[in-house]
């Protein structure tokens, strides 16, 4: 029994031999023999060519790749239990001219092996912080180097350091300092300095404007917010005030704060770091020509703009970048029932203001007061380049679809999206910029008769059917899953707190709802789009106009609409490069 015991011992200290042989000795003997060899190989290259021997304290080198090429080397290297070859390009032999004669320096890598040859480049010290904020206009001192060390050469001189790269203090923008310095051995290390040049928001609307207010058909007042297009209105009470480029969507009136609150949520939470509480104007106007406000409104934090706001912003000539192509609620009530619209024109080109029951569903363009102190980033205040701050990070490659804001652009088959939301199941919706050029979506009209006008994707015939049927005509569905919707239904005219009951669907498509996100646009879309959004009064069914004006039709009505289709992406889509505008939409994969 014990000589047993004996003789499995010496058969596992033999197997555990042969494992360490095999695994570490054997690798180790090869890689240093390779390390000889190519030591040889390099004297012999510079035997024969003598001319690229050093002179003075600089140091020649010859890479592995040079040896094989011309032969000085005939079989190749490779890292062990692998067919990978060692790294020919990363791979070298260093000569260095000392009082002696020359002396060599041998590095292979080999996988995880690797020439104890120092191949690390020196460490970088900088005086000052690695990322530095100064105003525009002011000047920028270079703070320079604090110190160099290296692990061979020890403490090197900061002057030996390459300093590359220029600031710009008249412009606002972000711009990199570069360092780099060697060793002896020819070992380099770049390190980089951020500079950001910034001016204060409030500052930057005062210069801009004679009153601290924009007036007039401006072009160089845009800001882009929480992923969202804005307009700068001006300067008040320190900070400024901002309005939504575009129509978000058409709410009636009456629910109006009710709808706010539901925008607010889909604001960036850091975003929100930089919105303060303002009271706005909300007196009860007859005189839409006075630009004096009577009453305020308690501290909110988002509301829409009011006729005293066009008015100050309209010049003598009577042009005002805040009036929209499309019909648009203001602030201002006219009586009880009624309210106060506003658009570029309406039957007379001077007529800028009309009221409309409270019931009525119109454009609206939420309106948010900034911290005057934020700092712009980047972007000139125009269209294609707005003003940035700091209160959100552009999407990057590899970040999740799920993760962006509400108003960025998506580019997916050939057609550009917009995000609404991310649901609760992470799922992203999305809705199509565009109205469909599709035939199948492009002239859809509702049947007739009795409940058939009610949004129903299970009904053929329905306009919700043919959407969600006829959507794959024009889209590659295979970034999109089925989710379960709620259509809306009501008694009377659609309002955003009148539903009388829903209808829950499971659906890759639908239609938009009105009082959803960016689901109106502000621009002309050549083509009308149908609402899910639908009455059992007359059984109404509803309508976005060419000019994003909300209509309803009755039965009977004959009406030919296109579409604008909502989706859901998969939770897995994933950004591959783009910065979310609309210009510059982000790509996606999965």
């Amino acid at each position: 029994m014990k000589k047993m015991k004996q003789i499995r011992l010496v058969v596992t200290l033999i197997i555990i031999g042969l494992f360490i042989w095999f695994l570490v000795l054997s690798p180790y003997i090869t890689f240093k023999k390779n390390e000889r060899t190519m030591l040889e190989a390099a004297k012999r290259y510079y035997e024969l060519n003598s001319d690229k021997l050093p002179t003075g304290t600089r140091m020649s080198t010859v890479t592995l790749q040079t040896l094989s090429r011309e032969s000085y080397i005939k079989e190749d290297f490779y890292v062990p239990f692998s067919k990978k070859p060692c790294s020919i390009t990363k791979s070298w032999v260093k000569v260095k001219h000392t009082d002696s004669g020359y002396k060599y320096y041998t590095y292979l890598q080999c996988g995880v092996l690797k020439s104890t040859t120092d191949h690390t480049g020196p460490v970088i010290t900088l005086n000052g912080s690695n990322e530095i904020t100064i105003n525009k206009g002011d000047t920028y001192k270079e703070p320079g180097v604090k110190k160099v060390v290296d692990n061979t050469d020890g403490q090197i001189d900061v002057k030996e350091v390459e300093i590359t790269g220029e600031v710009n203090t008249s412009k606002v923008g972000t711009y990199t300092i570069t360092y780099s310095v060697m060793d002896s051995f020819k070992n380099e290390t770049v390190k980089k300095r951020t500079v950001k040049v910034v001016q204060q928001l409030k500052n930057t609307v005062e210069k801009a404007t004679k009153t601290g207010l924009y007036v007039g058909e401006v072009t160089n007042n845009y800001i882009k917010f929480s992923g969202m297009n804005f307009r700068i209105v001006g300067v008040v009470d320190g900070n400024v005030k901002i309005a939504s480029a575009e129509d978000i969507a058409n709410v009636n009136y009456s629910d109006l704060d009710e709808w706010l609150k539901y925008y607010y949520e889909h604001i960036n939470k850091d975003s929100k770091d930089y919105v303060v509480k303002t009271k706005y104007c909300n007196d009860t106007l007859t005189d839409t020509s006075t630009k004096e406000c009577s009453k305020y409104t308690d501290e909110k934090y988002v509301y829409i703009l009011s006729v005293q706001d066009i008015n100050n912003a309209t010049d003598d000539a009577g042009n005002s970048y805040l009036y929209p192509e499309t019909i648009d609620w203001v602030a201002n009530a006219k009586t009880n029932k009624e309210s106060w619209t506003t658009r570029e024109y309406f039957s007379d080109s001077t007529l800028k203001y009309m009221e409309f029951s409270k019931d009525y569903n119109f454009g609206i363009r939420p309106v948010l007061t900034i911290k005057g102190d934020a700092l712009i980033t980047s972007g000139d205040g125009t269209s294609e380049k707005p003003y940035m701050i700091d209160d959100y990070d552009i999407g990057t490659s590899g970040d999740k679809v799920n993760t962006r804001l509400s108003g960025e652009f998506i580019e997916y088959s050939n057609m550009l999206w917009q995000i609404i939301e991310t649901t609760d199941s992470s799922l992203t919706k999305v809705i199509s910029y565009n109205t469909m050029t599709v035939d199948s979506l492009r002239d859809i009209s509702y049947p007739t008769g009795g409940t058939k006008n009610i949004y129903n994707p299970n009904k053929k015939g329905n306009i919700g059917y043919i959407i969600n049927q006829k959507a794959s005509d024009a889209i590659d569905e295979k970034y999109f899953v089925k989710t379960e919707i709620e259509v809306p239904i009501y008694k009377t005219l659609a309002t955003y707190k009148g539903t009388s009951s829903t209808k829950k669907y499971n659906v890759k498509f639908h239609a938009p709802n009105m009082y959803e996100m960016h689901t109106a646009r502000n621009t002309n879309t050549q083509r009308s789009y149908w609402l899910m959004n639908s009455s059992n009064e007359e059984y109404r069914r509803y309508i976005v106009s060419e000019i994003g004006v909300v209509f309803y039709e009755k039965e009977g009505t004959p009406t030919d609409a296109g579409t604008r289709i909502v989706g859901y992406l998969d939770k897995n889509c994933q950004i591959v490069q783009g910065q979310g505008t609309k210009d510059n939409p982000y790509k996606i994969t999965k």
